[in-house]
């Protein structure tokens, strides 16, 4: 049996919907092939039962013991076949649902992963989340009912050959019916098609309003906005399960045609078997044959009808996945190698602002607007475009995991996962005992640990959400010191701590940073009297710079924006 997930889920084929369910279906070849076998003697283990039957009707008829015995011991043989094939079956179907889902959540996990930043600027969480909600059980469904379709079909094909056979007549009524059937069913696949996309969009719109309302929870119990939330949330979940109806009104008329149009076909078949028998055309067995086949023929001709529905709910899931697979990244990968670029640990400019992030020191930047200062260590960091370079060569000539290696910005967007905090603070794996204990230190954090029963060992729930605004960031700057980058550019590292605590970390950081380039964006007068060089930052350009003293003395915007216009 095939180990799941695959290592590589391959390079897909996302130019379409159904050109990606394609490649989905060939990228399991050999379980689809084997699945779509075994259906197919499945159901001609199935296809054959009437006809054992009757020709046993017949033998009995006849008095023909030997032969009764012959046709009760292929009735014996077929359950066998039918048993045996169907459990095989059914693994093939599990392992072609299965596989298809972990290959989609793979792809888009990738995706995501490549895609960075450039993901939520382009598509809502709504959207991301229905895909691991829904869209890969529909993907799965989709490949799925192929095995048992291609076997329906064969099945069909078969029951027809026989019939025309025994009588051309009813082959005929039969072998007309069966695309009637289909032909009957197209019309309600369009509208199903276009109300489950509808429903698809407003079920993602619904999970982004939900994910914003538990993420400002807090925020909005402080402005007592919870009810107006809540309201709002109300009136989108009512449109989502109308929408729902909707499709599900086109469902409930598929599933009816499923029943009415192969019970047309089992009546016209029936109705003609029993005129032929009297007028003695064809034997009591065989009758009893044609009535079987009528019967039976409700099971593939369904199959059919939940293919068409399966493939259609598919078709919607892959138009999602398809979206996300053909995003690409804002910032492509530059020509050069860092090894070819010849880099060092140099100067890292912005040239459009003039800052400059001098080679081994701890430079504070204060900015008038707090905006500029995050949109500097945007582009320091390349998550924004920028004319900004290191040691002279352009961060966009390298390719973005080689600027991702060399430069790290931690700023207070960032999320602590759930998992081991040790886990969660050494990201690489790589860092030892000391170098943990050292960060704590610096980032003040050691009575975090303390606190938990467990200590760097304990769970971490979901965004840390047990630990509070100052805690979660002092955890987030021991992550960014125990990654120890060779450039740390910081935004607001202590905003959210008391100012004892800051002036601990304030003091620490230098040491922790000693020899290593660190850029810390702050208004705190504590952090910025310990910092080697500070710029100050008006209107997108650097207007000065010094030490946090001189610049008090010299530059009377320095002094209004780090004392907050206070005397």
């Amino acid at each position: 049996m095939l180990s799941l997930p695959v290592a590589d889920p391959g390079t897909p084929d996302a130019r379409s919907p159904l050109r990606y369910l394609w490649w989905v279906a060939r990228a399991q070849k050999a379980p689809m092939l084997i699945g779509i076998g075994l259906a197919i003697l499945w159901w001609l283990g199935q296809a054959l039962v009437p006809a054992a039957i009757g020709r046993a009707i017949d033998a009995l008829t006849a008095k023909d013991v030997p032969l009764l015995i012959r046709w009760s011991a292929a009735l014996l043989a077929l359950g066998v076949v039918q048993a045996v094939a169907g459990v095989l079956r059914h693994r093939c179907a599990v392992l072609t649902w299965l596989a298809a889902a972990y290959r989609t959540v793979q792809l888009t996990s990738r995706q995501a992963t490549r895609l960075g930043a450039t993901l939520p600027k382009r598509l809502s969480t709504g959207e991301v989340v229905s895909v691991g909600n829904s869209d890969i059980a529909n993907i799965g469904g989709a490949m799925e009912i192929l095995l048992r379709g291609a076997g329906a079909l064969f099945a069909i094909a078969t029951v027809t050959v026989i019939l025309l056979t025994t009588s051309p007549t009813l082959g005929l009524v039969v072998l007309i019916g069966v695309p009637l059937m289909a032909a009957a069913v197209g019309p309600l696949l369009k509208p199903l098609h276009s109300r489950q996309h509808a429903q698809r969009d407003l079920q993602g719109d619904l999970a982004t309003r939900a994910a914003d309302i538990v993420g400002g929870l807090r925020v909005l119990r402080g402005i007592g906005g919870e009810q107006v939330f809540a309201a709002r949330y109300r009136e989108e979940s009512q449109r989502v399960r109308h929408a729902g109806v909707r499709v599900a009104s086109v469902e409930s008329m598929l599933e009816g045609a499923q029943i009415l149009l192969p019970g047309v076909l089992i009546a016209c078949v029936t109705w003609l078997g029993a005129r032929f028998a009297l007028d003695g055309r064809i034997s009591a067995g065989q009758l009893v044959t044609f009535y079987g086949y009528a019967v039976f023929l409700i099971a593939p001709l369904r199959t059919l009808t939940e293919a068409a529905d399966r493939i259609t709910k598919g078709h919607v899931a892959a138009r999602r996945v398809c979206r996300i697979l053909s995003l690409e990244p804002e910032f492509q990968d530059g020509p050069l190698r860092r090894a070819d670029a010849g880099l060092s640990d140099g100067l890292l400019l912005d040239g459009e602002s003039g800052v400059a992030v001098r080679p081994g020191r701890l430079t504070a930047l204060a900015a008038a607007v707090p905006e500029e200062a995050i949109a500097i260590a945007d582009r320091l960091g390349r998550y924004a475009p920028g004319d900004v370079t290191l040691d002279g060569t352009p961060l966009a000539d390298l390719p973005i995991a080689e600027v991702r290696r060399h430069i790290l910005v931690a700023d207070n967007a960032a999320r602590l996962f759930t998992g081991r905090l040790r886990e969660e603070l050494d990201v690489t794996g790589t860092a030892t005992d000391d170098d943990l204990r050292l960060a704590l230190q610096t980032a003040c954090a050691e009575d975090i640990v303390e606190a938990l029963p467990e200590g760097l060992e304990g769970h971490v729930a979901e965004s840390g959400r047990e630990f509070s605004g100052g805690q979660q960031q002092r955890l987030r700057l021991v992550r960014a010191l125990v990654a120890d980058p060779e450039v740390l550019v910081l935004v607001e590292p202590t905003s959210a701590v008391d100012a004892h605590t800051e002036a601990r970390i304030a003091d620490r950081l230098g040491k922790a940073r000693a020899g290593r380039t660190t850029l810390v964006c702050t208004t705190s007068p504590l952090v910025l009297d310990r910092a080697e060089l500070v710029l100050f930052v008006e209107d997108g350009k650097v207007r000065a710079e010094g030490t946090h003293r001189e610049l008090l003395r010299v530059e009377p915007g320095y002094t209004m924006t780090v004392t907050r216009g206070e005397g």
